[in-house]
């Protein structure tokens, strides 16, 4: 990949950097950490250039060392498919049910053992429906974490119409509507102000202690307790106190099951195996809007009780799940477990090899991390994120998307959608299946997301997306102009008003959940360097969990002061804000290599968003004033290396960022 332009200089390094790369290294963690800046390079193929029988040897060692001499053979095959994956056709090392079963990998990417499944994301059907990608509707254990928390955001939303004339949160007992709205934004909001201060930032040690496995376990735990105590509360403050506990399972929740989903799914179905994570958060979402519905026609002070303890099903489900999978084969071998973390393996893999080449390949990218962070803490680590442009630039395009998957307005909807029915004319129960209503859109509009994300890209994504949120946004605000009730008669309904405020809010979760649904968190875990990007992922998560507060804290005083209508009109205009810098900020990470996202995000901040504009011109130029024979841009970014590749080749693949 090089970078397009006069820079021959800068192009030049480029080459040189990746030509050292590519020299025959003595040992396999040979490498070169003085340039921060492109250490993803190191990570591409540890094994790629490393001789055979260099790598034999080490293999020899490593099985000595840990005690697994007994599987040394198909470790050494493992070593050598992982060195070059592309050439197992014709390895003379493997006998042919073995490179049936490394070729299957890529022909049939779904056949894998029904415990990952079990682990990472849906039951299937049956061992001959898994080359058809068709599911049951089951579940694991991953995907119920997913799900549990999404029932545990949007529960409150059934029971918040409810519950202040139950706990005090009244004009009446507070003396003013303002304290009405902060305390209710705060009671709303406690679980995300506890993921924000806590949550996030405890999943490190706990993770470090207690494993994948036990971190889950644990925080399922905090949410059950926590549910059952929010059904149990008898004022406004113990009500804030059992809902900042549950946001402390929530924020570590958030940030291990991804995690422990990656580290234990096959290359091929990684990233679609994580998406579940989006996708039954979505569905939990929807749980927790049918509990409003369930619940919400008994007696008022039993309703808002039982529809805030129902959370308590999912995590006790998972909690009772969670130590039937296999504990990450990663975390182990970090902690030095290999016997375990091969019987990880071996229950996650069809084969004995296939546990081999991955556990081989596991321990290399471990003991690589540990060489490029030597000397390094959490601190230093922080400020690498920050020093680094490469890093930075990384940081900054996360925080655009994580800030803008709060502040697109979706989470307005999920905490207070039944409140903005009732206003718009809906009695209490027919607002509750309102909000059913874009529990099951935003569930539905996630699963074809699973396909688009790849085939599309995440910054193409965003860009279509965006100005529909706003236009739904606009539309939801402006609707509560039409047949607005007189004073006195706010119960005087108007059919026409609720069709367009339901209309609005549907189509804005139909855009939404294709889009800045799924895109924030998929975009993080690509965007920083291997050697930052654990603590580049808690800063996007606490990016998205501290907005996440401030839209729960400040809604209902928002509301108040700018009306319904400005409310929603307010984050219309924060959709076109963030659209735009979506635009000139958000590179593209679309099946991009290690290497390749090094290049992408070190081209300089000005460079990118100077070729945008122009590129924007363009396309201005050509489909609004439909100006033809326009000769396209030259790419930002070509795909091959350098010009030399182009020529020969008529060009490599081009993409510039669009």
């Amino acid at each position: 990949m090089a970078t397009n332009g006069n820079e021959k200089s800068s192009h030049d390094s480029d080459k040189t950097d990746g030509d050292n790369s590519k020299q025959i290294r003595r040992s396999i963690l040979d490498v070169n950490t003085s340039h921060r800046d492109r250490l993803n390079s190191v990570f591409e193929n540890p094994l790629a250039n490393v001789p055979d029988e260099q790598l034999m040897h080490d293999v020899e060692e490593f099985c000595e060392k840990h005690g697994m001499m007994e599987h040394l053979d198909d470790m050494k095959k493992g070593a050598l498919i992982s060195k070059a994956p592309d050439d197992v056709q014709d390895a003379s090392y493997l006998d042919d049910s073995e490179k049936e079963v490394i070729i299957r990998e890529k022909t049939h990417k779904w056949d894998h053992p029904l415990m990952l499944y079990w682990l990472c994301g849906m039951l299937v059907n049956s061992v001959k429906k898994i080359d058809t990608l068709i599911y049951d509707t089951f579940p694991g254990m991953c995907s119920l974490a997913a799900a549990t928390q999404g029932m545990d955001e949007t529960a409150n939303n059934g029971a918040l119409p409810i519950y202040p004339e139950f706990l005090g949160l009244t004009e009446e007992n507070l003396g003013s509507s303002n304290q009405v709205d902060n305390l209710t934004g705060l009671v709303v909001g406690a679980p995300y102000l506890a993921c924000a201060v806590l949550g996030c930032w405890l999943n490190g040690p706990l993770n470090r202690y207690l494993g994948r496995r036990g971190t889950i376990w644990l925080s399922c735990f905090i949410a059950a307790a926590a549910s059952i105590w929010e059904g149990f509360t008898y004022s406004w403050q113990q009500l804030f106190v059992a809902r900042f506990v549950l946001g402390l399972g929530i924020g570590t929740k958030s940030a291990t099951v991804p995690v422990y989903t990656a580290e234990c799914a096959p290359a091929m179905i990684r990233g679609a195996l994580v998406m579940q994570w989006q996708v039954w958060t979505a569905f939990g979402i929807m749980l927790g809007n049918i509990a409003g519905v369930a619940f919400g026609g008994l007696e008022p002070d039993l309703a808002w009780r039982l529809i805030l303890g129902s959370t308590v099903l999912l995590p006790v489900f998972v909690c009772a799940q969670v130590y039937t999978c296999p504990e990450s084969p990663r975390w182990l071998i970090q902690k030095g477990r290999y016997s375990q973390a091969f019987k990880s393996f071996c229950r996650l893999r069809k084969t004995k090899l296939q546990a081999c080449r991955d556990l081989y390949y596991t321990h290399i990218g471990v003991e690589l991390e540990r060489k490029v962070n030597e000397g390094k803490n959490v601190f230093s680590q922080a400020w690498e994120l920050f020093s680094v442009p490469r890093n930075r630039r990384a940081a900054w395009a996360t925080w655009i998307v994580m800030f803008g998957q709060q502040f697109c307005g979706v989470n307005i909807i999920a905490y207070f959608s039944t409140n903005i029915f009732i206003d718009g004319g809906y009695s209490l129960n027919s607002a509750l299946l309102a909000s059913m209503g874009t529990g099951i859109l935003n569930w539905v509009f996630a699963l074809p997301a699973f396909f688009t994300i790849d085939r599309f890209g995440r910054r193409p994504l965003l860009i279509f997306t965006f100005p529909f949120l706003a236009i739904f946004l606009l539309w939801t605000g402006m609707a509560f102009f039409i047949d607005p009730p007189p004073p006195g008669q706010e119960g005087v309904r108007s059919t026409k008003r609720i069709a367009m405020i339901t209309t609005g809010m549907y189509l804005f979760e139909c855009f939404y959940s294709p889009g800045m649904g799924p895109v924030p968190f998929s975009y993080s875990a690509e965007a920083f360097p291997t050697q930052v990007r654990d603590v580049g992922m808690s800063w996007a998560t606490a990016t998205t969990w501290c907005f996440n507060f401030i839209i729960s804290f400040t809604f209902p005083r928002l509301r108040s002061a700018f009306t319904t209508q400005g409310a929603f009109g307010w984050y219309a205009g924060w959709c076109i804000v963030l659209w735009i810098l979506v635009i000139l900020f958000m590179p593209e990470t679309k099946e991009l290599t290690l290497e390749e996202l090094d290049q992408v995000f070190s081209v300089p901040t000005w460079k990118h968003t100077a070729y945008q504009l122009r590129n924007c011109v363009w396309h201005i130029r050509r489909y609004v004033l439909f100006q033809k024979g326009l000769e396209r841009l030259p790419p930002l970014i070509v795909r091959g290396g350098s010009k030399e590749d182009e020529e020969v080749n008529g060009g490599k693949e081009k993409f510039d960022g669009a």
